[in-house]
């Protein structure tokens, strides 16, 4: 069979707008709302610099994912491989046009603003995995000769990023790779020979001083925060103390000690969890956990009831990006994960991760609405 879907009734705008999941966009706003009140807090009860332009971005970040959600899943399959081979192009293009801001080069700028195609190369690395598996039968998913072009898709941009530098972005992406290829029917076995190849790796860029020595040092904290109490673990040791001091039920909004009076770096991104958990305690944190946890299961939901192959693996892809967000973001605020950048999704101030996130939203919004369409597995479509 040629064709790869045999449409079921056709809907019109109002139709898909009406189909949209609105009660994932809900959770997505009050999770942005969160931002929006902690950011506020950070800055001292001021709306600027951060609060006003989370809110702002965001309202236009919800726009793209309706927009993106009202597409038919079928043309974003379509695509999936430009998607990818254009953020791959950017990131190639990083080393040499690329500004630097913070002592990395990983942002192009385009008409006054700046963007990082690393951000980019999440979702169209989840869309191009999703394409590919899409058109394999079960059995070729883990012959060796089909594992070979997933692993070159999933070793470039990890690689191009690698070397900007921004360790945490490239372990988030061979992750979200991994979880992919092994949704879409990895043997375990050689899941388990991955997971070994991934060990030596570490090993190997420890070994041979691949890493940066800033990245080295962090994980060393990670592994013993008080080994530079003054130095690389005191912002560690200070988020602790925040987390702590907020005890059940917080110290109060805008009440936080930690955050108004400076000890925490960056607190507007990598360490904004600290601020909410010390003003809003145990119970706010929870809270916001179950925010996320939310919109995970909302996403599996979604994948889960997709005909067509593509959109399950892009849906999973894309959610299972989100929930490494939250894990690696909390855990390194907690001293679980070496700090290494990552922020917290829709929460932490940053325009290019918002926008990346609300676009891989719109694919699951346009997986739900195109949900009731016939898909049959074929490599020969589009």
């Amino acid at each position: 069979m040629n064709s790869l879907i045999l449409p079921g009734r056709q809907r019109g705008f109002r139709d898909r707008l009406l189909a949209l999941h609105w009660p994932l966009i809900i959770l997505l706003t009050m999770i942005a709302g969160a931002g929006v009140v902690t950011l506020y807090s950070v800055a001292e009860g001021s709306w600027q610099p951060w609060a006003m332009q989370h809110g702002l971005r965001f309202a236009a970040a919800l726009a793209v994912l309706v927009a993106v959600g009202l597409i038919p899943i079928r043309y974003w399959m379509a695509l999936a491989y430009p998607t990818y081979f254009a953020a791959l192009a950017a990131l190639a293009a990083v080393p040499f046009i690329g500004e630097v801001n913070m002592g990395a080069r990983r942002w192009i700028e385009l008409g006054g603003f700046q963007f990082q195609p690393s951000e980019a190369m999440k979702i169209g690395l989840v869309m191009a995995l999703a394409r590919y598996y899409h058109g394999l039968r079960a059995e070729q998913v883990s012959h060796i000769l089909y594992l070979i072009p997933p692993f070159l898709m999933i070793a470039a941009p990890v690689g191009l990023v690698f070397i900007q530098p921004d360790l945490g972005t490239s372990l988030l992406l061979a992750a979200t790779g991994a979880i992919t290829v092994f949704v879409a029917g990895l043997s375990w076995r050689i899941g388990l020979i991955g997971v070994g190849g991934g060990v030596i790796a570490a090993y190997a860029a420890y070994r041979f001083e691949l890493l940066k020595p800033y990245q080295l040092e962090r994980i060393l904290t990670f592994l013993n925060p008080d080994r530079d109490p003054l130095g690389q673990g005191y912002h560690l040791l200070q988020s602790k103390i925040a987390l702590g001091s907020g005890g059940l039920d917080g110290k109060g909004y805008m009440l936080g000690s930690q955050s108004q009076l400076q000890f925490l770096p960056e607190m507007q991104t990598d360490f904004i969890f600290t601020i909410f958990g010390e003003e809003f305690g145990f119970v706010g944190a929870m809270f916001l956990l179950a925010l996320y946890f939310a919109v995970v299961l909302v996403g599996l939901s979604i994948a889960m009831g997709s005909k067509l192959h593509f959109a399950r693996l892009a849906v999973i892809g894309v959610t299972s990006t989100f929930a490494l967000y939250v894990l690696i973001n909390t855990g390194m605020v907690m001293g679980l994960a070496p700090v290494v950048g990552v922020p917290l999704p829709l929460v932490s101030y940053g325009g290019t991760v918002m926008l990346t996130i609300m676009a891989g939203f719109g694919i699951v919004m346009s997986a739900h609405v195109s949900r009731d369409q016939d898909a049959y597995r074929s490599s020969d479509w589009l």
